[in-house]
């Protein structure tokens, strides 16, 4: 898939978030180490934000796993994570001001260099919008300090559900009033992109071979014919023809 007349069903793309449209390693270890020369308070910021991201999935599945508890929304779990975390690492001397600068350090993320005018572009001609497992309240200040010109917003909270559920996915095209075949999921995740599929939606790769740093040991390119594979948010722009 090439060019906008090749998709004529596409009406809207949701776009990932964390890795697809913003480097949120980068961006936390930067802030974080800028506040704590500020602050006066010692750590190692680039382990405890990898920490961090790799307590992420597990404390989503524990919500998934124990529906019986009610929603969790993703600011709340990343505080948790973080409370736990900076005990593990033994960093003291924090208040609960400090916590929170440190959690509100998710909504501060900054795009990677393509991003904002990509999606520009792609404004024009389509519904934009986040399919993130962020809550609405995190990814709308995200995209207000980011400058992310979406149409509107969709979190995890909508649905009441984290990725890769199926309602996730589903919920937002019957939000939009659309088919699953007229929704694109756009992400730099092959195991997002093949929930997507298999659900109906269209999908974009567009990789991000430096999200997880040294650390990164995937999604470097397409595991599967995707129908589109971009370089960036520009090079998915002239691909949908915009």
């Amino acid at each position: 898939m090439t060019a906008k007349s090749d998709t004529p069903a596409v009406k809207a793309l949701l776009f990932d978030i964390f890795g697809t449209v913003v480097d949120w390693r980068g961006s936390l270890i930067a802030d974080l180490t800028q506040w704590s020369v500020q602050r006066g308070v010692s750590g190692d910021w680039t382990a405890l934000v990898d920490a961090w991201r790799q307590a992420y999935p597990p404390s989503m599945n524990e919500v998934r796993t124990n529906p019986e508890r009610g929603f969790i929304i993703l600011d709340t779990l990343h505080r948790q994570s973080l409370e736990r975390l900076v005990a593990e690492f033994g960093i003291q001397g924090l208040s609960d001001d400090d916590l929170h600068y440190m959690t509100m350090g998710w909504r501060r993320l900054k795009p990677w260099p393509d991003v904002v005018a990509g999606l520009t572009r792609l404004k024009r001609d389509y519904i934009l919008s986040p399919l993130s497992n962020g809550n609405v309240a995190l990814l709308t200040n995200l995209a207000k300090s980011a400058g992310l010109p979406f149409d509107l917003i969709i979190g995890g909270d909508i649905s009441g559900h984290y990725k890769p559920d199926p309602e996730t996915y589903l919920g937002a095209a019957k939000l939009l009033c659309l088919r699953p075949d007229e929704v694109m999921l756009v992400a730099a995740h092959n195991n997002d992109l093949a929930a997507a599929q298999a659900l109906g939606l269209k999908t974009g790769f567009v990789p991000r071979v430096t999200e997880y740093g040294p650390l990164q040991v995937r999604d470097f390119e397409p595991d599967r014919a995707w129908d589109i594979v971009a370089r960036d948010f520009g090079d998915l722009a002239a691909r949908l023809g915009c």
